[in-house]
């Protein structure tokens, strides 16, 4: 099997799809209207999909009390301190600055501006 979508019940999904297709690369597949305002996000290689909506169901998760290390949404980057910086100057935070780990992979951990853990990830021997 493969995985079609991961989703995210978000405050606002609309804004969000705009930042996420001007700063990270990704196009809108499809997106519908009330009451959720769905947007199903490709990312720049278009095989993977993320769907961020907000479904008046349920309540909306406080991503900003989330441990990224819980839960974080992962982007490849050829220059994450680059990356960084132009997101950072779009609205993101610095969760955690730049670090190489052992085996040579570069990271970067930030939250969007909706307080979404986002890591920048460039892998020494590439995963994918």
């Amino acid at each position: 099997m493969k995985i079609e979508h991961f989703a995210l019940q978000v405050a606002d999904p609309v804004a969000m799809a705009e930042w996420y297709v001007n700063h990270l690369g990704c196009s809108v597949a499809r997106s519908t209207g009330e009451p959720a305002h769905a947007r199903f996000l490709k990312d720049g290689s278009g095989a993977v999909m993320l769907e961020i909506y907000r479904n008046p169901k349920v309540s909306v998760p406080d991503y900003k009390k989330i441990d990224p290390l819980w839960l974080h949404l992962a982007f490849v980057s050829a220059r994450p301190a680059a990356d960084r910086d132009r997101l950072v100057a779009a609205g993101a935070k610095i969760v955690e600055d730049l670090v190489t780990a052992p085996n040579g992979d570069e990271l970067v951990m930030l939250r969007d501006p909706w307080g979404t853990a986002l890591q920048l990830v460039k892998r020494a021997q590439p995963m994918l």
